[in-house]
């Protein structure tokens, strides 16, 4: 099995700052490479990144420069910087790379594997940050994990034994999935009601862990996602709403989605991605999707 010794990271968020500070500690400065164009290594080196009160110290390249290929790329960008992200990380993609996408939504893989090939890429979905961004601070309780996987059901490949030994030996909060198809799924319905929800009604992570309209437009909303993802072949059930809203209430109170951030700092949102894929498959299933359109609309006019 090959082993992993170098990697790289796209997109300076809450996830990247989060997982390349956990890595630049673990790894050696010139194996871990943070992948951004010249005019954000210039800003990130005159204002510093901070990851909990503490300095990130990274080692930055562009797009451009030929360091040789990683080992790993763990892409956290979001989703309209993802076409521009597959160009950018080119020269480090080599014969035995592997990637994982940790965005948002159930097509992101397919998209860089129409790029450089199905066969280095896992499905994967990020799950249980509760990360809040205010400019170059990024401060957070929970980093949550990345869970992983094949795209075939109860399959564990070789490339996953591979990320799955890199993560175990620094530390990294992961979980291999045997059914990834289905967990990318489930993350949709928890996005499309807790990011959604939240950015409508102005409301942190304890407006939806506590009783009120927010919290039955947020379950409402989720529950227009499970007659789609049966249609798709993927089916949810109230056991699986039952495990996101787990996932939500382990979040810390004060905090907020992405989404919402993006809201409030005046950034496009990803509703095409959420809501905007509801709508879609529901009229292609011919499912009803109230909730969903209301929403919508709110977060488009915003």
């Amino acid at each position: 099995m090959k082993e992993i010794k170098t990697a790289a990271v796209i997109g300076m968020g809450n996830l990247g700052i989060a997982y390349a500070q956990h890595l630049s500690k673990r790894m050696a400065k010139q194996d871990l490479r943070i992948i951004a164009d010249r005019d954000r290594i210039d800003r990130y080196e005159r204002e510093q990144l901070f990851c909990n009160g503490e300095r990130c110290d990274f080692n930055y390249i562009t797009p451009e420069e030929t360091t040789g290929s990683a080992d790993l790329i763990l892409i956290t960008v979001k989703y309209g910087d993802l076409p521009e992200t597959i160009q950018a990380i080119g020269n480090q993609v080599g014969k035995d790379t592997l990637i994982l996408s940790a965005l948002n939504g159930i097509s992101s893989e397919g998209m860089i594997g129409e790029a450089y090939g199905m066969e280095k890429v896992l499905y994967c979905v990020a799950q249980g940050m509760d990360g809040i961004k205010d400019g170059n601070r990024l401060d957070f309780d929970h980093m949550g994990m990345l869970c992983f996987g094949d795209g075939e059901a109860g399959v564990i490949s070789e490339k996953t034994r591979t990320v799955e030994a890199f993560f175990k030996k620094t530390g990294f909060p992961h979980e291999v999935e045997m059914d990834m198809m289905k967990r990318m799924w489930g993350k949709l319905m928890m996005n499309v009601g807790v990011n959604q929800t939240a950015s409508v009604y102005l409301c942190n992570y304890g407006g939806l862990q506590t009783e009120g309209l927010a919290r039955e437009t947020m379950i409402a909303a989720m529950r227009e996602v499970m007659p789609i993802s049966e249609k798709a072949g993927f089916p949810l059930t109230e056991t699986d709403l039952a495990y996101w809203l787990k996932v939500l209430g382990s979040l810390r109170p004060e905090g907020k989605p992405s989404m919402q951030q993006d809201v409030e700092a005046g950034k496009p949102t990803e509703v095409e991605l959420f809501s905007g894929t509801v709508i879609r498959l529901g009229k292609e299933y011919e499912i009803s999707t109230p909730v969903n359109e209301s929403l919508y609309r709110s977060l488009s006019r915003d």
